[in-house]
C-alpha cells in the first residue's frame, strides 16, 4: 500500500449544523492529493457516522447526504489510487472500536514495518486478512492497547509503527492529529473564524480559505494535537529525530497556494525553475510549462533566462492527473485527452518545455511529439527534479526500481527515446539549495538518491 492521500479534521464546539459541509469543502480543496475515493465521518456526543464511496468529492456527496451528517466534529479523507489496491474496502475514514468506545481514523502515508506489526498482532491472537491496509493495522494497534483514553493509546503505539503517517482521529468528544517523527508529509493546524470558533487540521492549508479558517502553524514532527471543546493541547509524543521532509511535496504533490514545511509551494517552484535555468540553459524562443505542476517552475526558468513565457499546452481540467492513473494503458490514454498544443503559439518556435519529473517517459515522449506535430522547430525538455532512480516507500505511489527509466537508461538515451532536442534535469544539490527555512539535510530525497532515512 503506497498511497498519497489528503486528510482533514474540524472540531466546532458550537455544534455547527454545517460541520459536514465544512469537511466537504476541506477535502474538496485537497482533491489533488487523491481522486479515487472520498469519505467523511461526523460525531456528536454519542455516535460516529461515516459515509464514504468511490469517486471524486463532488461525485460521492450531495446535499441530501451531507444533511444527514450532523455533529460537532468531523474528519474527511481523499484517497490516491494505486495499482491493485483500489476498491471501496480501502476507502477511508475507518470506523473502529477500542476500550474507550468508537473512533474513526483517516491516514496519509505508508508504514515500513507492516510485517512486524502483523506478527505482534498475531501474538495477541488478533486475526485479520493478510492484505489489510496500514490504516487498519494502526486501528488494531490502538484497540490492542486496551487504553480507554485515545491520547494514551496513541502515545503507546507510536513506538511500534515506523514510516510516514499523518493521522486525524475522531472520538465522541475529541479531534486528534498526529504526525510521524520524521515529518515526511505535511500536517497543519488552523482556527475557524471567531463567530464559528473551533479548530481545523489538514494535510495542506489550501483547505483553510474555503471555510474561513486561519492558518496557525505546522504540526511538528512527532507532535500530537488534541482538540477538545474550545481549546487545543499539544504533546511531543515522539522524541525529536532527524527530519525527512518529502521534497516531492514541493515538486509535484502540493497545491501552489499551500505553505508546506513553512514555505509557499509556488515560490519554491519558481526558485527551482530559476536554478534549473542556471544549470540547464537552452537557446529558445519561448518557455512553456506542462500544466499544472510545471507552471511555476517554467515561470522561474523564463524569468531567469530572459526567454518569453507562454502557455503552449492547453489542459482539459476535467481529466485527472496522469501520474496517479492506476495503470499504463489509462496513463497513456489520458495524456492525449488531457493536454493539447496550441499550434498558433508553438508553430516554428524553439521551445523549452518544463515539467516536474520523468518517471516512465511516456508522457514526455507524447508531449514532444504533439508539439512537433503542431509545428514546433525544436523542443528542449527541462525537468524541475533530478532523475527518479528509486521507488518511494513513504507514501507516494511509484513504479519498481526496474520500471524507472532513470535506472535503466542514461540521460542521452532518455532524450533520444522521448525525441527531444535536448534534455536537462536540475541537480539534487541545486534543488535542495532553493529552500530558506529548512536545511538541505532536512529533506527526504530517497527517490533521487536511494538514501532511505528509514
Amino acid at each position: 500500500m503506497r498511497d498519497e492521500c489528503g486528510v482533514f479534521g474540524v472540531f466546532d464546539q458550537n455544534n455547527n449544523k454545517d460541520i459536514a459541509k465544512l469537511t466537504y469543502l476541506g477535502i474538496f480543496a485537497l482533491q489533488h492529493r487523491g481522486q479515487e475515493s472520498a469519505g467523511i465521518a461526523v460525531c456528536d456526543d454519542k455516535n460516529i457516522l461515516i459515509y464514504r464511496d468511490m469517486g471524486l468529492v463532488t461525485e460521492v456527496f450531495n446535499e441530501g447526504i451531507l444533511s444527514t451528517l450532523q455533529g460537532k466534529a468531523a474528519i474527511g479523507h481523499v484517497r490516491y489510487p494505486t495499482a491493485g489496491t483500489n476498491g471501496w474496502e480501502n476507502s477511508q475514514p475507518i470506523l473502529f472500536q477500542y476500550a474507550g468506545g468508537t473512533f474513526a481514523l483517516a491516514h496519509n502515508g505508508n508504514l515500513t514495518n507492516q510485517d512486524e506489526i502483523k506478527d505482534y498482532l498475531k501474538s495477541k491472537s488478533i486475526t485479520f486478512k493478510e492484505d489489510v491496509t496500514d490504516s487498519y493495522l494502526i486501528c488494531q494497534l490502538i484497540a490492542a492497547t486496551k487504553e480507554k483514553e485515545m491520547e494514551e493509546a496513541i502515545a503507546k503505539i507510536v513506538s511500534q509503527i515506523k514510516g510516514a503517517y499523518c493521522l486525524v482521529i475522531l472520538t465522541q468528544d475529541k479531534l486528534i492529529g498526529v504526525r510521524d517523527g520524521q515529518g515526511f508529509h505535511p500536517l497543519v493546524l488552523g482556527k475557524l473564524d471567531k463567530e464559528k470558533g473551533g479548530y481545523v487540521i489538514a494535510s495542506e492549508d489550501c483547505a483553510f480559505p474555503l471555510i474561513n479558517a486561519k492558518y496557525i502553524r505546522e504540526i511538528n514532527p512527532g507532535e500530537m494535537i488534541v482538540v477538545n471543546k474550545d481549546y487545543y493541547s499539544s504533546k511531543q509524543i515522539i522524541k525529536n529525530s532527524k527530519k525527512a521532509l518529502c521534497i516531492f511535496e514541493h515538486i509535484y504533490i502540493a497545491r501552489p497556494d499551500s505553505k508546506v514545511f513553512r514555505e509557499n509551494v509556488a515560490i519554491i517552484r519558481e526558485r527551482i525553475g530559476r536554478k534549473l535555468a542556471q544549470e540547464q540553459p537552452a537557446e529558445a524562443d519561448m518557455v512553456i510549462p506542462v500544466p499544472d505542476s510545471g507552471r511555476f517552475a517554467a515561470l522561474g526558468y523564463a524569468m531567469e533566462s530572459g526567454i518569453l513565457y507562454q502557455e503552449g499546452l492547453l489542459k482539459n481540467t476535467y481529466v485527472g492527473r496522469t501520474f496517479i492513473q492506476p495503470n499504463q494503458m489509462l496513463r497513456e490514454y489520458s495524456v492525449r485527452v488531457k493536454l493539447s498544443p496550441i499550434a498558433e503559439i508553438v508553430k516554428n518556435k524553439k521551445i523549452v518545455m518544463v515539467d516536474d519529473s520523468i518517471v516512465r517517459g511516456t508522457t514526455s515522449r507524447k508531449l514532444v511529439k504533439l508539439l512537433k506535430t503542431a509545428g514546433a522547430k525544436e523542443v528542449h525538455v527541462r525537468i524541475s527534479s533530478p532523475p527518479v532512480n528509486c521507488p518511494c516507500h513513504y507514501g507516494i505511489d511509484t513504479p519498481s526500481k526496474e520500471e524507472l527509466w532513470a535506472t535503466r537508461f542514461s540521460v542521452e538515451e532518455i532524450r533520444q527515446w522521448i525525441e527531444a532536442d535536448s534534455l536537462g534535469y536540475i541537480s539534487l544539490n541545486g534543488l535542495k539549495g532553493v529552500f530558506r527555512k529548512n536545511k538541505p539535510e532536512d529533506f527526504c530525497a530517497a527517490c533521487f538518491s536511494g538514501e532511505y532515512p528509514i
